[in-house]
């Protein structure tokens, strides 16, 4: 089953009107935002990766869902499953308190169990933040808004195809895989602006794609104009395949954001330094996704992104039974 399968079956469960249908990464119950997101080792983490590092990728994960709100970080409960190994343990929760201070995030409860011995290391965090006036659904698209991307793209996926090469590889690439930082400031920005917002954790194509489908409008993304990183730049080029790579990485945490035209985010009250392009724009004709670089298009990659799949459809997969665009991401 995939992720998409899974949430479709559980849309007859999660009827309450604060479940939004589950058509977000959050919930919204009495001006609260809420999200929940899993880590586990070897999809979303590498054995190897640091456990500091592990811990504060579990916290700002759920803190960049809550950027995409526009939402305060308020409080949190922590799913901690123990692994027998001491000195790991400790040194996750010093990245989970860490990830919590920067972000002023309260851990007020959750759950501890133990693992079996050699059992792949998963853990849980349930986020909650305060919403603000406006908060933006990734439903709110509307015809000829313009799309744009906050942060980043690509970073990520190359610092994660550095350590599949080789596990000791250090640098901006591989920080910025193992350590992600919300985009809380430049969300509270932007939500009372945008239609349209949510964070771009499995790659912009899917990403855009899913904003699109929400929307009931059709993504157009111009590739030229992705905002890729020196750092990137440096180990990938910027050429057109290089930029298909960063389109579809995902574990990017930038924001994407569907914004009237006539309103210029440049001109906003972000955070000094903040990256922030223009990328496409959505629009009621066309296909739900269609790429184009120099003015031409650009046919869509077999890859858009990442999707969860189960252990027989990724099985499958690999035999060549049933090709999917979306490929596991380790």
């Amino acid at each position: 089953m995939r992720e998409s399968q899974a949430i479709q079956r559980l849309r007859r469960i999660a009827t309450s009107p604060a479940a939004l249908g589950l058509t977000d990464d959050t919930a919204l119950l009495d001006g609260l935002v809420l999200t929940h997101d899993s880590i586990a080792e070897g999809v979303h983490f590498l054995p190897a990766d640091p456990a500091a590092s592990v811990g504060w990728k579990l916290v700002t994960v759920n803190l960049s869902d809550l950027a995409a709100k526009g939402a305060v970080p308020a409080v949190a409960l922590l799913s901690l499953a123990l692994s027998g190994d001491d000195a790991w343990d400790m040194g996750f929760l010093d990245g989970v308190e860490a990830a919590c201070e920067s972000y002023g995030l309260a851990l007020v409860g959750g759950d501890t169990i133990a693992l079996p011995p050699g059992a792949p290391r998963v853990f849980g965090l349930t986020a909650i933040g305060r919403a603000g006036d406006q908060v933006p659904l990734r439903s709110g698209g509307k015809d000829g808004d313009s799309l744009w991307v906050v942060g980043t793209l690509g970073d990520a996926a190359a610092g994660l195809a550095l350590l599949q090469a080789d596990r000791g590889a250090t640098g901006p690439l591989v920080d910025v895989y193992r350590r992600p930082v919300p985009l809380l400031a430049a969300g509270q920005a932007l939500a009372p602006h945008a239609h349209a917002m949510m964070d771009v954790s499995d790659g912009l194509l899917l990403d855009a794609m899913r904003m699109a489908e929400a929307s009931a409008l059709n993504a157009e993304i111009d590739l030229d104009l992705l905002p890729l990183s020196r750092a990137f730049i440096a180990e990938h080029s910027g050429d057109l395949d290089a930029r298909l790579f960063a389109s579809a990485g995902g574990d990017d945490y930038a924001l994407l954001v569907s914004i009237d035209p006539e309103v210029d985010p440049l001109r906003l009250s972000l955070p000094h330094g903040t990256t922030i392009a223009r990328v496409g724009n959505l629009a009621a004709e066309g296909s739900l996704l269609s790429l184009s670089s120099g003015g031409n298009p650009v046919p869509l990659p077999e890859r858009l992104g990442f999707e969860h799949a189960g252990v027989e459809q990724r099985n499958d997969e690999r035999r060549g039974d049933s090709p999917s665009p979306m490929a596991d991401r380790d």
